[in-house]
This record gives C-alpha cells, sequence and structure tokens, in this order.
C-alpha cells in the first residue's frame, strides 16, 4: 500500500519538474525570438536608410579636380558613410540595363550627367539632415540637380517609429506574462511539498536548510531549461536562415551570443528568484493555512 503511494508522489515530483521546465523553455524561447526580431528590426532598419542616398548631378563641365575636391570633403563629413561617382558613361549602363535596350544609340548620344551619390550614416538618415544638406548643396556651382527619394525616407523613420513602439509594448506584456507564467508553474511545484516544509520546521530545520535542496533544484531547472531554449532559438535561427538566408549577413555574433547569454542567465535567475519567493511563503505559513 505505501510503495504505491510512494510512486505516486514520485511521478507527481517528476511530472511536476518537467512541466516547470517545459514552461520555463517556452517562456524563454519566446523572449528570445523578441530579442532577435528586434535586434534584426533595427539593423534592417539602419541598412535601409544606409543605403536610401542623395544624388547630386554635376554640371557637365565639371573638372575632375573640383570633383574630386567636393566628394572628399563630403567623405570628411561625420554625417556621410560613404560616396560613390556614377560616371556619364556608368549612369547609361545602369539605365540601359534597367531599360533592355540601347537608347544611346536610338538618341544618338548620351542624355545623361555624372552625380556623386551620397548615403548617410543611419543616426543621421533624418529628414532634417537631408533638408540640410540638401540646402548646402543647392549653393555649390558644380551641383546642378539634387534628387532626394524624401517620400522613402519618411515612410522609413515614420514605420521604424511605430514598430519600435509596438516592439517595445509586446516585449514588456511578455516579460510581464512570463514572469507570471513561471512564477505559477514553481509555485505548484512548492505547493505540492508544503506538508514536507513544515514537517522539518517542526523538527527544528533551519530555513537555509529547508530552502538548500528547493533552491538547488531550482538551479538544475534553471539550466535545462536556458539549454533547451538557447537550443530551440539555435533552430529557429537556422530555420529562418535557410528561408532568408540575407538574413545572415545582417547578424552580429557579438550581439547573438549575448542573447543566448541572457536567454540561458534568465532561465536561472528566474527559476531561483520565485522559488526562494514561494518557499518563503511556505516558511511563515502557519499549519491552519496548509490546507488551503
Amino acid at each position: 500500500m505505501k510503495q504505491p503511494q510512494e510512486k505516486r508522489i514520485k511521478r507527481k515530483v517528476r511530472t511536476s519538474s518537467l512541466s516547470t521546465i517545459l514552461s520555463i523553455s517556452l517562456v524563454l524561447l519566446m523572449l528570445g525570438s523578441i530579442s532577435f526580431i528586434y535586434l534584426n528590426t533595427n539593423r534592417l532598419t539602419n541598412y535601409i536608410k544606409e543605403n536610401v542616398g542623395i544624388s547630386l548631378i554635376l554640371e557637365d563641365d565639371v573638372k575632375k579636380v573640383d570633383r574630386l575636391q567636393l566628394q572628399k570633403s563630403l567623405d570628411a563629413s561625420s554625417w556621410v558613410k560613404i560616396t560613390r561617382f556614377i560616371s556619364k558613361q556608368e549612369a547609361a549602363q545602369i539605365l540601359e540595363s534597367d531599360l533592355g535596350e540601347d537608347f544611346i544609340n536610338f538618341l544618338g548620344f548620351n542624355p545623361l550627367s555624372a552625380s556623386i551619390d551620397v548615403f548617410l550614416n543611419a543616426d543621421f538618415a533624418t529628414d532634417q539632415n537631408f533638408e540640410s544638406l540638401k540646402s548646402e548643396m543647392e549653393r555649390n556651382d558644380l551641383v546642378k540637380e539634387i534628387i532626394i527619394q524624401k517620400d522613402l525616407i519618411e515612410s522609413i523613420n515614420t514605420n521604424v517609429s511605430r514598430l519600435s513602439l509596438i516592439l517595445l509594448s509586446f516585449s514588456l506584456l511578455l516579460f510581464i506574462v512570463a514572469i507570471a507564467l513561471i512564477n505559477n508553474t514553481i509555485r505548484l511545484t512548492v505547493y505540492s511539498k508544503r506538508f514536507l516544509i513544515r514537517t522539518m520546521k517542526l523538527v527544528g530545520a533551519t530555513d537555509g536548510f529547508i530552502r538548500k535542496p528547493f533552491i538547488q533544484n531550482s538551479i538544475i531547472q534553471g539550466v535545462i531549461s536556458g539549454l533547451i531554449g538557447v537550443i530551440l532559438l539555435l533552430l529557429a535561427l537556422f530555420g529562418l536562415e535557410k528561408e532568408m538566408p540575407e538574413l545572415l549577413a545582417l547578424q552580429d555574433i557579438t550581439s547573438v551570443l549575448i542573447i543566448f547569454v541572457g536567454v540561458f542567465t534568465f532561465g536561472i535567475l528566474m527559476s531561483i528568484i520565485v522559488t526562494n519567493s514561494a518557499i518563503g511563503k511556505y516558511l511563515k505559513m502557519n499549519e491552519n493555512d496548509l490546507y488551503h
């Protein structure tokens, strides 16, 4: 009679531990996924911003030395990431490739002008900075025309602000849900052992002595949950990389490792903190409350 009961208790304990580990692992997967989304959204946004530039159409009679001086002064600016000179011939080749026909033979001459494409650093790619650079270049005698993709720039900046706010709100909500989920799961585990805690108190065990096995078990659960969470994140990342190979080019190994370490550490810390809090509740509880 006693042996089957002990088996049931052990089975309940194993089931409870497994449930705790799975719950924490899934929460870590969600938190890690949100971190990756936020990280790559910022990187993708910066990538787009740094590839939206200003085209400075040069006068036809611009000397090479003057053009080089202008380009050098732009490169020296803290706003500018890179400049690229496009000659009349290169511009014709690009347009010919886009049109799919030789328009020069049709027209009999090359109507295009040489230009300098200016790409700003992501932090400076704002409407105000683009307008400031445009105003400055309009006063330059070497520049005939300035082309700015203003609508695209405004759209990027507006959507980035909205997306950042949405991700931040969702991350905060998910963090609260994660804490609540881990808290409830671990508290149920400790609740199932409340009579054991009470018995140990009655025989004179100190609070530290009672906490020790629970904390040790929480560390083990946290480590296992952290490892499972990191493995699930790796599998998700590899699966996404197969569907979107260009995503790998935006990845920063250091940031990825920080997320993995953060996920692993968060699993352990949350398991310890919530377990310690739950044990404290039952250490202070009187005998009558144990049955409620």
